[in-house]
């Protein structure tokens, strides 16, 4: 009596197992925006994004509005909610706006509150600006090996682009060190 129990318990398992193999979403607005880092420029650049996004939390927000929404969205309904540019994340704080342009990222708050993403490629600089406030500069590409960076205090720091020199930035923010590669 007790191994057909056994027989049919593991029955189950291997077919539940099967049959909801993919409900787990696909991560679709985190993994966009980890897919732009990659594209930045060079694989330091994207690294120092990397910190920087995820200071300000911007992998952060993703990531819970894939778990909660989007991935759900995507489970019931068959339809990946992050196929086109303009979303919307609703959430029990109300509805997040999020708009990808030619420019970079905004994101409008349920209370109305804008922040924006820009990079001016003439002048090879990221910035963000709150609302309708003054634009905010956070990473200037000087040449092919160095770019300048905010810190902590708000003062912009020489980082080469070379492992040691993203690893010397992320220790003056106190912050882990990523994986190597």
């Amino acid at each position: 009596m007790k191994s057909k129990k056994i027989v049919i318990f593991t029955a189950s398992a291997l077919l539940l197992s099967v049959s909801l193999q993919s409900c787990i979403g696909s991560f679709a607005l985190t993994n966009k925006v980890l897919s732009w880092n990659k594209n930045v420029n060079n694989k330091f650049v994207n690294e120092l994004v990397f910190f920087v996004f995820w200071v300000l939390p911007v992998y952060e927000v993703t990531a819970v509005a894939d778990l909660l929404v989007i991935n759900s969205i995507e489970f019931w309904s068959g339809n990946n909610p992050m196929e086109a540019n303009n979303k919307v994340i609703k959430t029990e704080h109300g509805d997040y706006q999020l708009y990808a342009d030619a420019n970079g990222y905004k994101v409008t708050s349920p209370d109305g509150n804008l922040i924006s993403f820009d990079f001016d490629i003439d002048n090879q600089t990221w910035s963000f600006r709150m609302d309708e406030g003054e634009k905010t500069e956070f990473l200037k590409f000087k040449d092919a090996d160095h770019v300048e960076i905010l810190n902590g205090e708000g003062n912009f720091v020489d980082v080469e682009l070379s492992r040691e020199g993203v690893d010397a930035y992320a220790a003056s923010l106190g912050m882990p060190m990523m994986a190597k590669y």
